[in-house]
């Protein structure tokens, strides 16, 4: 009974001895895999982060780049309005002086007439100057305003010019990404 307690004890001991032995094993393939795993994890959230780091810098420079152009639209915009309203301010002086021009030269006329008929002698006289200076104030009216006329389209045309300048960088711009 002896040598059976012994074989009993011994093939115990190596059971546990193989049992510890597994355990180890698998203990160590645990860590290794839970090590492998983390590493793993590691480089995946460090991958991640940097391609996000990388989108946001791109994103950033694009939106900024974006702002900038904008701005500078903008500011072309607005320099544009201001020359043109330049523009038109100079027209509309320069279309005051036309009209006051033609107001004194009007009134200097009709004060020469006004002088001439209180020096005639016949009623007919009278009439014949009064037409006449009808007809040439009639004449001198109708040059004038032609006159007035050209100067109001060439105001119109050289104040739409900066704005229409600016409408066709506009149409570029925003056509630009479609064609693209």
């Amino acid at each position: 009974m002896a040598v059976k307690k012994t074989t009993a004890s011994t093939t115990a001991k190596e059971a546990t001895k193989s049992a510890e032995a597994a355990v180890s094993a698998g203990k160590e393939v645990v860590e290794s895999v839970v090590k492998a795993g983390s590493e793993a994890a590691a480089k995946g959230y460090e991958q991640a982060v940097a391609m996000t780091k990388e989108q946001v810098e791109r994103t950033s420079s694009a939106v900024f780049q974006g702002y900038d152009e904008i701005a500078t639209l903008g500011k072309d915009n607005i320099d544009a309005c201001v020359e043109s309203s330049n523009i038109v301010a100079k027209g509309f002086e320069d279309l005051s002086k036309a009209w006051m021009s033609f107001a004194q030269s009007s009134m200097d006329a009709q004060v020469a007439i006004s002088k001439e008929l209180l020096g005639v002698k016949t009623f007919r006289e009278a009439v014949d100057m009064q037409t006449s200076y009808t007809k040439s104030s009639f004449d001198t009216a109708m040059a004038e305003s032609a006159k007035l006329t050209e100067l109001s389209v060439k105001v119109a045309n050289a104040a739409m010019t900066p704005i229409q300048d600016r409408v066709n960088v506009m149409t570029d711009k925003l056509l630009k990404p479609v064609a693209a």
